[in-house]
């Protein structure tokens, strides 16, 4: 892709000092711009997950009076912010996790006021979607971009190109790999254009083996890592196949910390593999999903992960 403007990530090799000894101190991805203290994949809380204050993030009093309400910035940017993107019924690239725009969890309130799925719905009706009444909306991708300082990578996941037909987690055979590359190849060239106009560090993520075969092949230079789901192997084909920068397992999948095996959203048994030492030896981050608690964050960085990708900031400072 001509012009395309893309910075690297840095390597697992890179995060190891002048003794070859790995740093001890991971960085911190912030979920969905810190999911669990700011309202989600909002432009607010992109903002405040990079470390700007509540006056530098925004110059409108009622966001100002919510920002109060919710007890104020914490004070602790992200060196990586971490959204989800899926297209509109009119093929705008907007920045939301869910497929729908209300229901989550089965329970009555919604994730915004609005209804409908995400990719049959107009743009017009998703930008005016008010997320979990914070008096935040839904946000074109291009819109989030801009207001999230340069010095900050994104991690950008492809959560879905506008298809129930996906095949999550699994390593494919040829044919069906054709076919699902078939419903992400033009929802990726809409998404990385976007990015090309942006002067951030991108790290492309996904649960979707042809997401990143897309990416891979439009625009090869851009680093990716695959999100593994219910199988180290799978998880671990697929990142050998497309050479991917780093590894996302979910927290129960590191070995050497309490949480290996435990009951998350799945709970294997999983291959005994040590992450960390695998993706290590082949020069691969390791960044973990989803931290939650202090507890988390300080055994997975003793266990010697990379990256912790988190709900709340400050876990590491206890």
């Amino acid at each position: 892709m001509a012009g395309t403007r893309f910075g690297g990530i840095e390597t697992a090799a890179a995060r190891r000092d002048g003794r070859g000894e790995q740093r001890t101190v991971p960085s911190i991805i912030a979920h969905r711009g810190f999911a669990g203290a700011y309202p989600e994949n909002t432009v607010l809380a992109a903002r405040l997950s990079s470390g700007l204050s509540h006056s530098s993030a925004t110059n409108d009093t009622t966001r100002q009076n919510h920002d109060h309400e919710r007890g104020g910035d914490l004070g602790i940017g992200a060196e990586m912010i971490e959204i989800d993107v899926m297209p509109t019924a009119d093929g705008d690239v907007v920045v939301f996790h869910d497929d729908r725009l209300a229901g989550r969890d089965g329970g009555e309130q919604g994730l915004t006021d609005a209804s409908g799925v995400v990719w049959e719905t107009p743009t017009e009706t998703v930008l005016k979607a008010e997320v979990l009444e914070s008096g935040e909306t839904v946000p074109l991708l291009d819109e989030l971009l801009a207001a999230v300082p340069s010095h900050v990578g994104v991690n950008v996941e492809f959560k879905n190109p506008g298809s129930f037909d996906l095949r999550l987690g699994e390593s494919l055979d040829e044919t069906t790999l054709e076919r699902q590359k078939e419903l992400w190849r033009p929802f990726t060239q809409d998404v990385l254009p976007i990015l090309a106009d942006h002067d951030h560090q991108f790290l492309i993520s996904s649960f979707y083996e042809a997401a990143l075969a897309t990416v891979r092949e439009i625009e090869p230079s851009l680093p990716v890592a695959f999100l593994f789901w219910d199988s180290i192997s799978d998880g671990l084909d697929v990142t050998r196949r497309y050479d991917c920068e780093a590894i996302h397992p979910p927290r129960n999948m590191i070995q050497n910390t309490p949480f290996f095996e435990d009951e998350y959203y799945t709970s294997g048994p999983f291959a005994d593999i040590d992450l960390v030492e695998v993706a290590h030896a082949e020069d691969r981050m390791v960044n973990v999903f989803t931290v939650e608690t202090w507890y988390q964050a300080s055994q997975l960085a003793a266990a010697g992960v990379d990256g912790l990708i988190n709900d709340y900031p400050g876990l590491l400072a206890i």
